[in-house]
């Protein structure tokens, strides 16, 4: 007897849980030096990632075939919805581009203002029971104080150096997030303007990225921001992992998730 073929929603949980287990067990082989299982995780890691956006382009072409009712609930939570974007860019984001990428590659509606206390909803949510749910949303971490960086939002489930930030983050995060939506768009039709929008966002801040004609080709998005992402990325990572190290120190588990109190750190500094 064949093994029934898992719903839409059920095939991209199951991704994404496969996805957080390979970044895990990535991070592991590059922490003992294991080089030859890093790179057979990074390739399979990779073919998941590519799997999940198919999966994902099935669902949002299915919630268009099938209309639905005006009066119907959401199908997913505000924290699913949440982390379905953050997984796309796979780099902590603030509330208006969770927003943008949400309604440029979701179906739904996500809600800005239900998102002001989400952070604090999560945190209450672990500290009752720690570890209870696969995930939680939370803050991404400053690298010189590990605490709370303001308006960033992360996945636990990441490694702790993709959640803290250093002094080139802000630009490294931004063309990784660049290259993520650029990968997406080119799966898309050429009608889908809320995905080519965004697209052209991120290309007017990348030198080259925007074509003569003023409009963005994801190609030519992508290999531009990789261009300018090989020249940060040796230093942002250094700085990242440094961070964490000292995260792993000093923080115990609701603190590496959503940030230190300024009193802990002087106390664990002295």
């Amino acid at each position: 007897m064949s093994e029934p073929i898992p719903a839409p929603n059920e095939q991209i949980e199951l991704l994404e849980r496969r996805i957080d287990r390979l970044r895990g067990e990535l991070r592991r082989a590059a922490t003992t030096g294991d080089k030859s299982q890093a790179r057979t995780l990074r390739a399979e890691l990779r073919r998941v990632e590519q799997a999940w956006d198919a999966a994902l382009a099935d669902l949002e072409h299915n919630a268009a075939v099938v209309p639905r009712s005006p009066a119907a609930p959401p199908i997913l939570s505000i924290r699913e919805q949440v982390h379905h974007a953050l997984t796309l860019l796979a780099v902590p984001a603030a509330p208006k581009l969770i927003i943008a990428v949400h309604d440029a590659f979701f179906p739904g509606e996500l809600v800005a203002a239900r998102l002001t206390s989400l952070r604090r909803d999560e945190e209450r949510s672990f500290k009752v029971a720690p570890y209870n749910r696969p995930y939680y949303l939370c803050p991404a971490l400053t690298a010189d104080l590990l605490s709370p960086a303001r308006g960033l939002l992360a996945i636990s489930t990441w490694p702790l150096a993709t959640r803290v930030v250093g002094p080139l983050s802000a630009r490294v995060d931004f063309l990784v997030a660049a290259i993520k939506v650029a990968q997406r768009v080119a799966q898309l039709p050429d009608d889908a303007h809320d995905a080519r929008r965004l697209l052209w966002r991120f290309a007017s801040g990348i030198p080259g990225a925007v074509g003569l004609s003023g409009g963005a080709d994801p190609d030519t998005v992508a290999k531009q921001a990789q261009a300018e992402l090989d020249v940060h990325l040796e230093a942002d990572t250094a700085d990242r992992a440094a961070a964490a190290s000292r995260a792993q120190e000093r923080l115990d588990g609701s603190e590496a998730l959503f940030g230190a109190r300024l009193q802990r750190l002087r106390k664990t500094a002295n």
